[in-house]
Parts: C-alpha cells; structure tokens; sequence
C-alpha cells in the first residue's frame, strides 16, 4: 500500500496481504467505479452475499487502521454500492485506492 499514509497504523509487514485482499475483491465483484466528487468514491459491487461480506469486513479493518475512511454500503441496482469518503486532507489515499481499483479490475465501466 505505497499509497497508505503515515497516520495508518497497519503494520508495514501487513500492507501487502490487505493490498492483495482489496485487489481480489476489485477483481472479483468490482463492477463500475464513479468519482462522486474530490473526496468520494463510489464503488459498485457484484457477487451476492460473499462480496458483500469481503467488503465490510475490509471496510471495518480499514477503518481500524486508518480512521480517516468513511465506508457506507446501500443496495446499488443489481448490487452493492459502496461509498468510501476521506476528509480534503486525504484525497491522495483516496486517488491511490481508485487507481488500485482500475488496474485489479481492467473491464469495470468507470
């Protein structure tokens, strides 16, 4: 998590593992990504009930870490979405997770 700024309190040793836990749920259930405004991230998920149990475990995690993230889950057309706000002072991390985002999940519309 090259992106994960110096407030995060995630061991350094344990960045990778969540990186590649947020990369697969990317690759598995993410299905449209729109940037609602600077600090606001809507990701669109698919998958059922396992995507959604992936992502809310994910989201309470990082929120452990990084209690700068705002996570909120409402039904989304024919899936999740999943909304993900920073304060303006964050909007890096913010633009570092989007883009993590496109490149695990190369065929979402964003």
């Amino acid at each position: 998590m090259e992106w994960a700024p110096a407030e995060c309190t995630l061991p350094t040793e344990e960045r990778p593992l969540r990186t590649a836990e947020f990369d697969e749920l990317f690759a598995s259930a993410l299905r449209g990504l729109e940037r609602v405004g600077p600090t606001h991230l809507r990701l669109m998920l698919e998958g059922g009930e396992q995507a959604e149990q992936t992502a809310r475990d994910l989201a309470a995690r990082e929120t452990g870490c990084c209690s700068f993230f705002s996570f909120t889950f409402a039904p989304g057309g024919e899936g999740l979405a999943l909304d993900i706000e920073v304060p303006a002072v964050h909007v890096k991390v913010l633009d570092g997770l989007a883009v993590r985002a496109i490149e695990a999940a190369p065929r979402i519309a964003s």
